[in-house]
């Protein structure tokens, strides 16, 4: 049982060595005792997956499980975006969602998450109760058995969608659509062409391998979102990952943005549209040019740690513009407190619309607030020395790193160096998946960035 851990976003394991029928009944078993023992069983559950593999079987059994707790289920038709099924929720006043995903990961992996009634990623509390009762299993039986209801949440979800944004807006432009083979494919593309966009589909067949890459849309894995954009003289390019809740953006040269770039230049196109919310939040991975251009816009920055939940949290509290992270993930007043590829997706194609090319606003913003270099670097490092490593970066805090001292630290999540010039910072954090410490870095040069890196790499004795 001791391998059966929620993570920041659920549970997600190696299919057939991990997540197993038996697991997954376990899991799905301390959802049910969470929702059951907090009095939320007669609002009912939504249950979901995406298109990795057995996940209608996986959905089934939760169904057939919840069932047997006397618990409602509104059961998807078919494979749906993570967000989708999020807004599903909210919309029918259930208890939560149980949705089979797991993200962006290679495609041998599948996961259960659970999103609560408040149509957002589960708080720790939340995830802690899961555990409680996933290591002190109990079986119940309802007197009266709950209802099957097949239901497909993507009408409701787009009803709200086109409330939000006026998508009419995008009529005539010419896009590039990569679903990455997951649960987006049949979604994103139908609803831009229902508003008049010309969309050329990559990548729209169910696929649990991927291509045989991972659902991530990054560089990495976007070559042929880059090559098609070139290729038809598109305007953009969009990519979602595997369950829709990330984006991924390429503009009309084929260059990709990072969501480092992304989300500022959303929170100034969104400044512009809306001024009635006075908060931005990110999390303490994400860039300091949110602070630079909230400081001059008039918006107070809450940072949070790393993960959307926490972004989440911040954002029910009200007044937010827009809540992001440099990871991929970002939602906006008015939505709900999820991650939403399709919804930045959207967003970045209507600001396009507005604003022009994606390259003339970042060089634009750039001359407004100064230049910014940003990365995350994932360098190895044994499991059994990543303790020993992050226990002494507490304790014995560098003073000085690559010739910049060291003027504060932050320990919201990790150990972050905030250096002396003003602009540069480097945060150490351990992967929770892999043997791995994720080291993210910015300064307002390429040089001090590249000097810092050099620095991180020598300090963890890694090539």
């Amino acid at each position: 049982m001791t391998k059966i851990k929620f993570g920041t976003d659920g549970w997600r394991g190696i299919l057939a060595q991990d997540f197993t029928f038996d697991n997954v009944e376990k899991v799905v078993k301390a959802i049910l005792a969470h929702v059951h023992y907090k009095g939320m069983g007669n609002k009912g559950l939504v249950v979901g997956y995406d298109t990795r593999f057995l996940g209608e079987k996986f959905a089934e059994l939760a169904t057939k499980l919840a069932n047997s707790w006397g618990i409602n289920v509104y059961l998807t038709d078919k494979p749906t975006p993570t967000p989708v099924i999020a807004y599903g929720v909210k919309e029918k006043g259930a208890a939560g969602a149980i949705m089979f995903t797991a993200s962006h990961n290679p495609p041998e992996y599948n996961g259960i998450k659970f999103i609560p009634h408040y149509a957002g990623p589960a708080t720790l509390e939340i995830t802690k109760d899961i555990e409680k009762h996933l290591h002190n299993p109990q079986d119940y039986t309802a007197e009266v058995e709950g209802e099957r209801i097949i239901y497909n949440p993507w009408l409701d979800y787009k009803r709200h969608l086109t409330s939000l944004l006026d998508l009419s807006k995008l009529k005539g432009l010419k896009v590039v659509v990569d679903p990455m083979h997951g649960a987006g494919a049949e979604y994103l593309p139908s609803l831009l062409e229902e508003v008049g966009c010309e969309v050329i589909k990559i990548n729209t067949n169910k696929d649990p391998y991927f291509g045989g890459s991972l659902p991530e849309p990054n560089l990495e894995h976007l070559e042929e979102l880059v090559n098609k954009v070139k290729e038809e003289g598109a305007q953009l390019g969009l990519a979602l990952d595997g369950d829709a809740d990330r984006f991924g953006i390429v503009d009309h040269e084929g260059n990709y943005y990072v969501p480092n770039q992304l989300i500022p230049l959303l929170f100034q196109y969104l400044a512009e549209e809306d001024s009635t919310q006075n908060r931005v939040i990110r999390t303490v991975a994400t860039t300091h040019l949110i602070d630079k251009m909230a400081a001059k816009l008039g918006y107070e920055v809450t940072e949070t740690p790393v993960g959307f939940k926490y972004v989440g949290e911040a954002m029910e509290q009200g007044g937010v513009l827009i809540g992001g992270e440099e990871s991929g993930g970002a939602s906006i007043h008015g939505h709900i407190p999820e991650k939403d590829g399709i919804l930045v997706d959207c967003l970045v194609a209507l600001m396009v619309v507005k604003k022009g090319p994606l390259k003339d606003q970042w060089n634009n913003l750039l001359k407004e607030y100064g230049n910014f270099v940003s990365a995350r670097l994932d360098l190895r490092v044994p499991e059994e020395k990543k303790e020993s490593i992050l226990n002494n970066l507490k304790e014995n805090t560098p003073k000085e790193v690559a010739g910049l001292k060291v003027v504060s630290v932050n320990r919201i999540d990790g150990t972050k160096m905030l250096l002396e010039d003003g602009s540069s910072w480097v945060l150490f954090r351990p992967s929770g998946t892999e043997p791995l410490l994720r080291v993210y870095i910015e300064s307002n040069c390429q040089d001090t960035f590249d000097k810092i890196a050099q620095w991180a790499k020598g300090y963890l004795d890694v090539e």
